[in-house]
């Protein structure tokens, strides 16, 4: 037989069998089924940032008092990961805190003495400055009238004390980190304020596996798609039920083949020179750069770590340790001064000079602490530990980085695509009906 032959052939038989075209369109619409089931699906859990839709007050919908239906206070919708932002937040920060970083195994890479040495520049102005302010206050007749040359010994003795209480003070910061930096919270708080950082992340180290659940869509789609077409052709008078179960069978396969391919198996299955793995583990080195960028980069950077420790949770037991140094640099620095202004002064004006030394070391604190950034970011080494420690993780510890974004909700988005796969195969009955009737 030639080619011509087999032409004629093929076209006598779409001749013959003119309604055999409705039922090739099975795949191809099978296809954009699949692939439309799980873009949405991914739109889903990231989008829209905020909700969407009517919330009730009182349970009240439209001035109407709902009866029995007391929990629900919205309908409408919001991306499944910023609706539980909190959840996914405080699941991140717990696997990066029991896998990737120990903070006061982190913090013991910041050398005191370089952080001092960092420092002193910046501080020989101040330390002038907060003298002068505190005796000024407290003492102006007496300290305008010092000679110069005793003004400057001073000046001088405070410019030694002072980088000496910032190395102590650094020192006490490091022992006593995990009481003054709640890590956590500080992490929470900021992947809950801003719920597009935390869609980013998870977009960002997972981008290839969601392309991945679009295409596969479309590809597992369009073979489930040629199986319901000869089912259909075979058993024309079952369409009625073959149709739309069939769509609700697409809708619901694409998507959870998708998930299962992105993660399991987890270790490696060989088949002779072929290793099958899920996809999202094969990457894991590529995932730990990108993951240990981002999260130095815009969440544990120095700048963040510094606010928390200085504002957060342990302000007021830093404050103390602050307190405590300040006034002992402010002691040696007064030196014999001490007793003569206790003499001529009494003891509690010199409690005072104190007390304003500390008050205005504490408020200069947060503004020149910035000098010390780069040296504590380098020092901390975030990325990097971040980066290797996930690295090397064990597949089945990896693996919990992604999968949290599908766990929470993943039989709903399931159900989505197979309700919406069982809307597309009442439009292909109705379409094959309707073509049968002209």
């Amino acid at each position: 037989m030639d080619f011509n032959e087999i032409i004629t052939q093929i076209t006598s038989f779409f001749a013959n069998n003119p309604s055999i075209w409705i039922y090739l369109i099975i795949p191809f619409t099978a296809a954009i089924i699949g692939w439309g089931t799980n873009v949405l699906a991914l739109k889903m859990t990231f989008y829209p940032v905020d909700f969407v839709g009517i919330e009730a007050e009182n349970n009240q919908w439209f001035g109407i008092k709902t009866v029995g239906w007391e929990g629900m206070h919205k309908i409408g919708w919001q991306g499944i990961i910023p609706s539980k932002a909190g959840v996914m937040a405080s699941k991140a920060v717990d696997m990066m805190l029991d896998k990737l970083i120990d903070l006061q195994d982190q913090f013991a890479q910041i050398d005191p003495d370089i952080v001092s040495e960092e420092m002193t520049p910046h501080l020989e102005a101040l330390s002038r400055q907060i003298i002068d302010d505190a005796l000024n206050q407290e003492m102006p007749l007496v300290w305008n009238n010092i000679p110069k040359r005793r003004k400057e010994k001073i000046y001088q003795d405070a410019a030694e004390e002072f980088p000496h209480a910032i190395k102590v003070i650094m020192e006490d910061i490091k022992d006593h980190i995990e009481e003054l930096f709640d890590v956590k919270t500080m992490v929470v708080q900021e992947l809950t304020s801003n719920k597009k950082l935390l869609n980013y992340i998870f977009l960002k180290v997972g981008r290839k596996e969601f392309k991945f659940i679009e295409k596969s869509g479309f590809y597992f789609g369009f073979f489930f798609g040629i199986i319901q077409m000869i089912l259909s052709l075979l058993l024309p008078n079952w369409n009625i039920v073959l149709l739309p179960l069939g769509g609700i069978v697409i809708g619901y396969l694409t998507n959870f083949l998708a998930l299962r391919l992105i993660f399991q198996p987890t270790n490696p299955i060989k088949f002779g020179p072929i290793h099958i793995q899920g996809l999202f583990i094969k990457r894991q080195k590529e995932v730990a750069k990108e993951y240990a960028n981002i999260v130095a980069s815009q969440i544990l950077n120095t700048p963040n770590i510094f606010q928390a420790i200085l504002k957060g949770v342990g302000a007021e037991q830093l404050s103390e340790i602050v307190q405590r140094h300040t006034k002992e640099a402010v002691d040696k620095t007064a030196g014999f001064s001490r007793s003569l202004i206790q003499l001529t002064s009494g003891t509690k004006t010199y409690e005072n000079i104190k007390n304003i030394a500390t008050t205005r070391f504490l408020e200069v604190i947060p503004d020149n602490i910035k000098y010390i950034f780069d040296y504590a970011e380098e020092a901390l080494d975030i990325e990097n530990t971040i980066c290797d420690r996930m690295g090397n993780l064990p597949p089945e510890d990896f693996v919990g980085f992604l999968r949290p974004v599908f766990q929470e909700d993943e039989m709903k988005l399931i159900m989505v695509g197979a309700a919406l796969g069982g809307m597309a195969g009442v439009i292909q009955l109705i379409a094959i009906t309707l073509h049968s009737w002209l």
